[in-house]
């Protein structure tokens, strides 16, 4: 299943700098905005799979459901 994800860039100061307004905490600065863009997307990738093995760390034993909601 792909989803997407909406990214705010602007340049600024002879940067390019970008978050992703979905996720908190996904903010990223590059010369370039292909790189901006490029940085994103691995960044969003890399959060949402930590935030994966996280929200399963905190499970206790094996005992648990996973329930996909859509909004």
């Amino acid at each position: 299943m792909q989803r997407s994800y909406t990214a705010i860039i602007q340049q600024q100061d002879g940067w390019w700098i970008g978050w992703i307004q979905d996720i908190p905490g996904v903010n990223c600065q590059e010369r370039t905005r292909d790189e901006l863009l490029d940085t994103l997307e691995i960044t969003l990738r890399e959060t949402i799979a930590y935030n994966s093995e996280e929200a399963h760390r905190a499970t206790v034993g094996n005992q648990y459901q996973e329930v996909a909601i859509q909004i």
